[in-house]
């Protein structure tokens, strides 16, 4: 038979144990990287680029931060559709990930895409990179959604991991609108928070 104190010290020690080990939050995600590369297409005709974008918002499907290592030359393989510049991003952290029915992101060490012309990045730069998905693939819209950063642990990207911690609910993100706003995002920013105010008074 246990003792009372017996009993006591599991219930003590079963408590310290559980407070030690805290649920990881959704973009704590944990990678074993393998050495391949994932292609990503660049949806060149939308309106719109950056992590916040549609009325209300559409749904993040890729989200990571990595290190620009090559930059081609710009081309105009495209024809007079856009102006291509090829770049590799590697992959350092992933926030966000959403499975698709065909190309779901599979641990790929490196990312590739032509969105590069025009973004004022060079090879060693640190970035952020937000992706969406487009006929079943993950796609990037260009400009505002390859940011430069200054490392992980940086406001810029504490942002970003509680915008997907909370589903992006943008009333998370609110005190961070100066943030954004210096990355030229403060007007999407603030469609998406004009748009759970709307929603918050129509139920």
């Amino acid at each position: 038979m246990f003792t009372k104190n017996v009993i006591f010290f599991i219930v003590v020690t079963t408590g310290i144990l559980l407070s030690c080990n805290p649920k990881k939050a959704k973009s704590d995600i944990d990678i074993t990287f393998t050495p391949d590369t994932l292609n990503v297409g660049y949806t060149y005709w939308w309106p719109e680029s950056g992590p916040f974008i549609g009325s209300c918002g559409e749904e993040l499907s890729l989200v990571l931060v990595g290190t620009l290592v090559a930059l081609d030359a710009p081309n105009d393989d495209p024809g007079p559709l856009y102006t291509a510049q090829r770049g590799v991003v590697q992959i350092e952290k992933v926030f966000k990930i959403k499975a698709l029915e065909e190309h779901t992101y599979a641990s790929q060490q490196f990312l590739t895409t032509d969105c590069f012309y025009g973004s004022g990045l060079t090879e060693g730069d640190q970035v952020l990179v937000s992706c969406y998905d487009y006929e079943g693939d993950y796609s990037i819209p260009g400009g505002k959604s390859i940011l430069k950063i200054k490392g992980l642990d940086v406001p810029l990207i504490n942002s970003i991991k509680t915008y997907i911690d909370t589903d992006q609910d943008p009333k998370s993100i609110e005190n961070d609108f100066e943030l954004w706003a210096e990355q030229g995002m403060g007007k999407a920013l603030l469609q998406l928070l004009d748009c759970g105010e709307v929603l918050g008074e129509t139920e």
